[in-house]
């Protein structure tokens, strides 16, 4: 959690910016029956019914510091899906940084091993070179950002039915511009200090003394 913390704490550095990485699944749903239009004196009305059409899988990334998130949508959840996002990360998002710091979870697939299950040696050794690798402990997610920003997309752009991923990914990239316009950024406050007073109980009781 300290490691994290620390990250969350070190003044901008464009050579070296600051991204937190996150995945969330959105089931891609349409209209068992079309809804009726808006009238006058009447909202419009949806079927309580829907159809599935699948799943989906979105990652967010953000870099809180530029005040810039991006996202990706692929198919499913997979060490090579992971390993192609990383991948636009280094070559597109941050394509001058001399080294991305990442902060993300500790999930199997979210490593360097992903990269070379993914492309060739060269490849892999590359872009693993480009990374400072940083992890949330274990039930410490909420420790990073890009989980803020999925709350929000969740809230403001996907919270309606989109029956398919090309229409789902026009609408989070639109969110993302408008977001990224408009510089929001988070008020991230907690610290060191903050965790080893509020969390006290978490630590071994030698590094508290």
């Amino acid at each position: 959690m300290e490691d994290v913390l620390e990250v969350y704490a070190r003044p901008r550095d464009s050579e070296r910016p600051l991204v937190c990485l996150d995945e969330f699944c959105k089931q891609l749903t349409g209209e068992a029956r079309d809804a009726l239009p808006m009238q006058p004196g009447q909202v419009a009305r949806q079927d309580y019914e829907y159809v599935r059409f699948g799943m989906c899988s979105v990652f967010m990334l953000y870099s809180p510091l530029e005040h810039r998130r991006e996202v990706q949508v692929t198919g499913q959840r997979t060490a090579r899906d992971y390993a192609r996002t990383i991948q636009w990360m280094c070559d597109v998002m941050h394509p001058g940084a001399d080294k991305i710091v990442l902060v993300q979870d500790n999930l199997n697939t979210h490593g360097p091993a992903s990269l070379y299950e993914t492309f060739p040696a060269a490849e892999a050794l590359r872009l693993k070179e480009r990374i400072e690798w940083h992890y949330t402990p274990k039930h410490g997610s909420w420790l990073n950002m890009a989980e803020i920003e999925i709350g929000m997309a969740q809230r403001q752009c996907l919270d309606r039915r989109m029956a398919d991923a090309a229409v789902m990914t026009d609408e989070l990239r639109r969110w993302s511009a408008e977001r990224n316009k408009a510089n929001a950024g988070t008020d991230w406050q907690f610290t060191t200090a903050d965790a080893r007073i509020k969390l006290k109980r978490l630590y071994p009781s030698t590094l508290m003394e």
